[in-house]
């Protein structure tokens, strides 16, 4: 005799599952709503979210000097003005040549994008270059774009992407206000929200803070860790173009995974075109090497505290950003993911219950 369905849970099962689907497509909305605003309000946003980033490299120095007894308004006026002197002579010394040779660089790529077109179509791989000619052509123009847009950004400043001097002098205001009023944001936000927000939001707020904080300081490093290294190793075969593709590796290693690729891709690429296979080979060997020694022995020593993600995480998460804003999109992605991990987990440690406590065992009976 076959089994029949109950028709009570059935009607349970359905009832339930649409409640679910209604309950995440509010969700859904308030998200996409929440997106659109924050689209619309993006010439405000960016200023924002740029002083956030630059207020978290500056904020140590400030911090030692409010410890010291400095006021604060004296601290972020003196930790404000050494930024600034620090930016005006990078774009001094780095920014001028780069941005002289940034052209050069897109060239470079291109022809080395087209002599492994060449090889592969000749032996030992005989690919028709009907079937690589498409895929080839848009490869060029994309790498050709945004390495001159990335070498671009790196001598401008990822401040001047939106909205160019506007957005980089709200951005130094926001970071002084930062580095003069941050430690009393939190005890003011406690005392504007009612209840259990007045607990709940600071803790987030405080806990995205010590998030953001540790990923920028720690990419920030290992950019030039790896900058230094591998510009080292470019200077000593006597490629071309060093310091920009040095400039180009320190800006690549705030996209993880992907930068890392690419910078190396277009550091391989000029050396193939300038000194030939030998010396290309050479440049991959000095990048896997200087990549083996920053994720195994620098990294793990400079982040005291990881992001929480996945490397498959990461790797969606700065494939989305790129499709959805391009460069800003990419440098974004991952630290906006590490937020929503820090929120979503505070929210599991809300809803789960406390681990119960084992009954005590019962006195044997005499």
């Amino acid at each position: 005799m076959s089994a029949t369905l109950n028709a009570g849970k059935t009607r349970a099962a359905l009832r339930t599952s649409a409640r679910v689907s209604g309950e995440l497509l509010l969700v859904l909305v308030a998200a996409a709503v929440v997106l659109w605003a924050l689209g619309r309000m993006w010439s405000v946003v960016w200023p924002l979210v740029v002083g956030l980033l630059l207020t978290t490299l500056t904020w140590p120095p400030a911090r030692y000097l409010r410890r010291r007894g400095m006021p604060p308004a004296l601290a972020a006026t003196l930790v404000t003005v050494l930024f600034l002197l620090v930016a005006a002579g990078t774009v001094a010394l780095i920014a001028v040549p780069v941005a002289s040779e940034s052209g050069k660089l897109g060239d470079g790529v291109v022809e080395g994008v087209q002599r492994l077109r060449e090889w592969a179509a000749g032996p030992p791989l005989n690919i028709d270059d009907a079937q690589i000619s498409d895929a080839f052509d848009a490869a060029t123009a994309r790498l050709q774009d945004s390495a001159g847009s990335i070498a671009t950004t790196a001598v401008t400043g990822v401040s001047t992407v939106v909205s160019g001097v506007v957005t980089a002098v709200l951005a130094l205001f926001l970071m002084f206000f930062f580095l003069k009023d941050g430690p009393r944001f939190l005890p003011w936000l406690r005392r504007q929200l009612p209840g259990r927000l007045a607990t709940d939001i600071p803790v987030v707020a405080e806990r995205c803070w010590l998030t953001l904080g540790s990923f920028v300081r720690s990419q920030a490093l290992v950019g030039l860790f790896d900058a230094v290294l591998i510009g080292l190793g470019l200077w000593i075969l006597d490629v071309p173009l060093v310091l920009p593709l040095a400039v180009l590796t320190f800006v690549s290693a705030f996209v993880p995974i992907i930068g890392a690729l690419f910078a190396g891709l277009v550091a391989v690429l000029i050396a193939l075109v300038s000194n030939g296979l030998m010396d290309a080979l050479l440049v991959l060997a000095i990048i896997v090497v200087v990549q083996q020694l920053e994720g195994n022995v620098f990294q793990p020593v400079i982040q005291s505290r990881g992001l929480g993600l996945h490397a498959a995480v990461v790797l969606l998460a700065v494939t989305l950003g790129g499709s959805l804003a391009g460069i800003v999109g990419s440098l974004l992605a991952v630290p906006v993911a590490a937020l929503i991990a820090v929120v979503w987990n505070y929210l599991r440690e809300q809803l789960t219950d406390p681990p119960r406590e084992p009954a005590p065992d019962a006195p044997p009976s005499s």
